[in-house]
This record gives C-alpha cells, sequence and structure tokens, in this order.
C-alpha cells in the first residue's frame, strides 16, 4: 500500500516528505476551492489491482467527535467536497474519504475513461471495507460515522450488516434508489440491461446521442440552483480533467438497479441495525423523492428530513438549504448509541 504524508496532524504509518509537494501530488487545487488544513492520504490496492485514491483530514477544533467517512455520489471527486470536510473539521471531527474506482483519480475501469463503468456495487463495498482494514480503523480517531451522497448513499446501505459494529449512524443524502417519474419498475431496467449486457453491449453508454464535451451549463443543470458552487465544482473539472466522468454505461446502470433491488428487499431493511438520517431533496430532478421518502419510512432505525425547494446535490447548495442540512447532521451526530 503506497501512502503520501501531507502536513503533520494525521497519523499514518509513512516517511514524511515535503507537505507542499504532496499535496501538489495527491489532492488539486484551484482559485476559491483550497485544499482543507492537515491532509493527508494516498492509494491502497484493491484485490484486484486497482489504485484507489484516498484522504484523510484531521479536525481542526475541540473536543474531537470521532471520524466521518465521507462516501462521493458517481461522477465525483476528493476536491468537491474540500467545502464540507472543512465544516466537518470545524465541528471536530477528522474526515475519511476516497474515490470510488472507476472515477476521480482512482483506476479507470475501461479504455474510454469518460464511460462510468462498474461490474457490481458489491465491487464498491469491498472496496470500502477494504478502506475501513487499512485506513479508518488503524489511523483514524473513533467513533465512526458514515456521510454519503447518491450513490455512496446506496453503496453505504449495501454495506450496512458489516457496519454494525464499526459504525455508530449514518446519514445518507438522495440515495440513488430510482430516477423520477420512471416509466418502468427497477426490475424491468435491471431486466432490459441484463438483455444489452448478454449481447456484450454492457460498455455502451445507457442514454443515447453523443456524450457533451462542454460542461452543462448552469441554467440547465439539474444538480444545485447555487451559480458559484456549481462553477467551483465546474472548475475543478476543467483545470483538471483526468477527475471527470461521462455519461453511466448500460453495466453501470445494470449494477446500481440490481444494488437498488437489493437494499429494498424487506429481509434486508429488518436487518439493518445502524442508527441512520436519511436526507431528501424537495426538488430533486435526478433521485425520486417519493422512492426516498418511501424507503425511510419502511426502516426500522430510519429518520427522514425533507429540505423543501433543495436540489439533488445538497452539499453543493445554496446556504438556506447547506444550513438546515447542517442544523440536522449537528442534531443527529454524534448522537448516542440509541436509535433515532
Amino acid at each position: 500500500m503506497a501512502v503520501y504524508h501531507l502536513g503533520n496532524a494525521w497519523p499514518v504509518r509513512a516517511k514524511e516528505h515535503s507537505a507542499k509537494r504532496r499535496m501538489t501530488d495527491l489532492f488539486h487545487y484551484t482559485e476559491g476551492n483550497p485544499w482543507p488544513e492537515h491532509a493527508a492520504g494516498g492509494f491502497f490496492t484493491t484485490s484486484d489491482g486497482k489504485k484507489i485514491r484516498y484522504g484523510v483530514f484531521a479536525a481542526v477544533s475541540r473536543p474531537l467527535q470521532g471520524t466521518v467517512v465521507l462516501l462521493t455520489g458517481r461522477n465525483e471527486c476528493i476536491e468537491k467536497y474540500f467545502e464540507t470536510i472543512r465544516n466537518l473539521a470545524d465541528r471536530g471531527f477528522g474526515v475519511a474519504t476516497f474515490d470510488w474506482r472507476g472515477q476521480g483519480d482512482s483506476s479507470r475501469l475501461l479504455r474510454n475513461r469518460q464511460r462510468g463503468y462498474v461490474r457490481s456495487f458489491r465491487d464498491y463495498t469491498r472496496d470500502l471495507e477494504q478502506f475501513f482494514e487499512e485506513i479508518v480503523l488503524p489511523d483514524c480517531r473513533g467513533p465512526y460515522y458514515i456521510l454519503a451522497h447518491s450513490t455512496g448513499a446506496v453503496i453505504a446501505l449495501l454495506s450496512s450488516p458489516s457496519m454494525v459494529n464499526r459504525v455508530r449512524r449514518m446519514v445518507l443524502i438522495a440515495p440513488f434508489l430510482a430516477v423520477p417519474d420512471l416509466p418502468v419498475s427497477i426490475t424491468t431496467v435491471r431486466r432490459v440491461c441484463a438483455v444489452f449486457c448478454a449481447l456484450g453491449l454492457g460498455r455502451l453508454y445507457a442514454a443515447l446521442g453523443p456524450r457533451p464535451k462542454l460542461p452543462t451549463p448552469f441554467e440547465a443543470n439539474k444538480v444545485t440552483s447555487d451559480p458559484e458552487r456549481y462553477r467551483r465544482n465546474t472548475d475543478i473539472y476543467k483545470a483538471w480533467p483526468q477527475l471527470a466522468l461521462g455519461g453511466p454505461t448500460i453495466r453501470w446502470l445494470k449494477a446500481a438497479a440490481e444494488a437498488s433491488e437489493a437494499v429494498s428487499d424487506p429481509d434486508f431493511m429488518a436487518g439493518i441495525k445502524v442508527p441512520m438520517l436519511i436526507v431528501a431533496a424537495g426538488a430533486d430532478q435526478v433521485v425520486s423523492t417519493k422512492q426516498v421518502e418511501a424507503y425511510a419510512r419502511r426502516l426500522r432505525v430510519g429518520s427522514l428530513l425533507m429540505i423543501d425547494g433543495a436540489h439533488h446535490e445538497i452539499l453543493q447548495e445554496k446556504d438556506l438549504y447547506r444550513e438546515q442540512f447542517l442544523a440536522a447532521f449537528d442534531a443527529f451526530v454524534p448522537g448516542t448509541d440509541d436509535t433515532p
């Protein structure tokens, strides 16, 4: 496992090097999006040979509250969450996060780097398990919490059986269980995608038409109503195009549908024992808010918060919506071992 040390405030098992050099090597700075303080990180190698980029960031206030394991969504990278990492560090939390396989600065899975691909979401859960074993448990202060967005929230749900004795609480934002106004069931989506995969077409984009080479204009975007944060995030990918990812492939969509079915199974849901807060965005155009609401109501250890007017990426939204989320986070975490 290759580990780079960045700064002096986080325990990592590595020889120290120039913090400035390693910052440049590992994390990517853009104007208006500086690195959080006390950063460390590197790469770990999975059992199937993929290099996964990770970062750990120390708390900057006291008392120390433990560590938040931050799980990003599809087509996201560590840099996009620098602001959120600083918010958590100011609250006394360390943060541990990584780029999912196939995106960010982790190993891409196809020759065409832009195609969003994964064989199964179980590959993601295995990477999360390894991250806990090799990075979080040895080097990060407990207790541990998970904060996950969209695809990351589904992966957190899928991983929840192995997190019972590790994670005290989870906060899941807009889990990607279904798209809005889907005319067919998620099972039908999975079956159709399975047919295409059987025909050898799984690596094709799931949507027809050419892939856009330029970012979506703010006026046409579906993820946030905040123009400044949207510009900041698009600037990351303009400055560092190797971090960007195009649309999902048919195989990725099949894997997402399989994961949604798995976590929605009544027996699976009955076995979830980690208390969790599920946050839904009232104006979500990416994920079905109705499906998120229905899912939260079926959980035995779950609570639901609806943020009216917010778009899909609540952590990239206007302060009006982010502050509502952060207030709910503060009320739920660190909490106790009792269910919500």
